[in-house]
């Protein structure tokens, strides 16, 4: 998936839920989604109905939370992790994995941190900085 637009993103997790589903062959990457997908049983109704979700907007102002983003956020930490990309990531998460003992919960860990360097680039219109990211998550390690 390189630089997919909303639609496209949205597509694939509807997809890979449909194929489960279905008990249809997954490609590697819509099984590393499925993983995701069965971790947020809340989302699961969601992905039943492409149709009314497809285009929703998820508003933050409003305290929606964009399922489609959390998914996605997910697995690019999983690629992260996959080639220690910012460097030193994956040592990183490892710490904070063994700091809470739950890998769900270091993967929402690192969300944040990542939420939180994508918002700087965006608020300061830069590009994103991975030592705002790193930092964040040595800080969460620290805690």
């Amino acid at each position: 998936m390189f630089n997919p637009s909303r639609d496209e993103a949205r597509l694939f997790f509807f997809d890979a839920w449909k194929k489960y589903q279905e008990h249809q062959p997954l490609t590697d990457l819509q099984n590393l989604a499925l993983e995701i997908i069965i971790l947020h049983p809340e989302y699961h109704k969601i992905l039943d109905e492409p149709e009314r979700f497809l285009e929703r907007d998820y508003l933050p102002e409003t305290g929606d939370v964009n399922p489609f983003l959390h998914m996605s956020m997910h697995l690019a930490i999983e690629e992260q992790l996959s080639i220690d990309q910012p460097r030193g990531i994956r040592g990183l998460f490892e710490g904070i994995l063994q700091k809470t003992s739950d890998r769900h919960a270091a993967f929402h860990i690192v969300m944040d941190c990542l939420g939180e360097m994508v918002w700087h680039a965006q608020r300061y219109n830069t590009a994103p900085d991975e030592k705002i990211y790193l930092e964040c998550l040595k800080k969460q390690l620290m805690e």
